[in-house]
């Protein structure tokens, strides 16, 4: 009789059962989701909390002992970096199973085992998602019309430029030029 036992060994060895589950979650910590069998991930997750659970202290002891499960310097860094921060003030549920239907060759029940902080379409943040823009006729006729206002205020502008100009180049009453010298060159500058 099996009684109470609960763990799942996959139909493998220890040793291959503990190798693959290292692979599968050194895979989950650097890509933050993977696609796998319900066992499998049913087995993962109880594989991987734990560790995510010891990243919350960044200490060398706790760097340590979950190197001794991963086995891969990458994902003990990704772990302590990028995910331990974002989980920090979560209690626990940090995976998530995302059933995809049955594979086609032997209809095992696949899924999707993700971590929950890094999934964007879920948390409902549109940071990824740019700002949707509508064409509109009514903005081509208003910057249409803009032009046409600003023609009489330009040409303002212009003749008190043209006033500024014929003031500094008229010299006082006692110079050698005579102011009708001096126009014809400001008419030709502009």
């Amino acid at each position: 009789m099996r009684h109470q036992r609960v763990i799942n060994h996959l139909g493998r060895t220890t040793a291959h059962r503990n190798s693959m589950l290292a692979n599968m979650a050194t895979s989950l910590i650097l890509h933050k989701r993977i696609t796998t069998t319900t066992a499998k991930a049913k087995v993962l997750k109880t594989y991987v909390e734990p560790l995510i659970t010891k990243s919350k202290i960044d200490s060398t002891h706790s760097r340590r002992m979950v190197f001794s499960y991963l086995k891969d310097k990458a994902a003990v860094s990704e772990l302590f970096r990028e995910i331990s921060p974002k989980i920090a003030d979560r209690p626990g549920g940090y995976t998530r199973i995302l059933r995809t239907g049955n594979r086609i060759g032997d209809n095992a029940e696949m899924c999707i085992l993700e971590l929950v902080d890094f999934n964007e379409a879920m948390m409902g943040t549109e940071a990824a998602k740019p700002k949707a823009t509508r064409r509109r006729r009514s903005a081509k006729k208003a910057s249409a019309a803009e032009p046409a206002a600003e023609k009489p205020a330009k040409a303002a502008t212009e003749k008190a430029a043209k006033g500024a100009k014929a003031r500094k180049t008229e010299k006082p009453s006692g110079s050698d030029k005579a102011p009708e010298e001096q126009a014809p060159d400001s008419e030709e500058k502009e």
